[in-house]
């Protein structure tokens, strides 16, 4: 089952962050979003197992798009995790194609994430690049991408991403 997250996971959002990432970087991340105008409620996503145990997690957050012509507003998929004995079983899919529709539910056009190459296209993520949209920090091309959830969002659209400073200390 997929569900917005409640304060009485916090807990366990954090410890399956630390375990899928082997490090509490990703936890932190979540936590200080949480604290800001960023931060989506709806949009932070929890996977239970039929224990109801919550083995999966998601977060979507407000982020800009600094353009010529001034900033647009779009998402970033960060993170997404799985624990480690819960992996490999769609999980993580379900949590991305979820989020996704989600997000398109809510009214937001475009998602970009700095993953894997093999994994995310799979959902309609493209290279960022090929959008004219870079990344602020130096990244390779194919681990950075994006995704249209209304058509056409992006068509004029170029320019840099500004993520939130609780992302500077992942």
């Amino acid at each position: 089952m997929i569900r917005v997250e409640q304060p009485q996971d916090f807990t366990a959002i954090k410890q399956v962050n630390d375990l899928a990432f082997e490090q509490e970087g990703e936890s932190n991340l979540i936590a200080k979003l949480r604290t800001t105008d960023t931060f989506i409620p709806e949009l932070s996503l929890v996977f239970e197992n039929e224990q109801r145990d919550i083995v999966g997690h998601i977060l979507f957050s407000l982020i800009t798009i600094e353009t010529a012509q001034g900033s647009v507003e779009s998402l970033a998929l960060a993170p997404v995790a799985v624990k480690p004995g819960s992996q490999n079983k769609g999980i993580g899919s379900a949590l991305i194609k979820e989020g996704l529709k989600r997000s398109q539910g809510l009214g937001y056009d475009s998602v970009v994430v700095l993953g894997h190459s093999s994994y995310y296209p799979k959902f309609g993520f493209q290279l960022a690049s090929s959008k004219g949209i870079t990344a602020p920090f130096d990244v390779t091309d194919e681990a950075f991408m994006v995704i249209e959830l209304r058509t056409g969002a992006l068509d004029d659209v170029q320019g840099t991403v500004n993520y939130p400073p609780a992302f500077s200390d992942v």
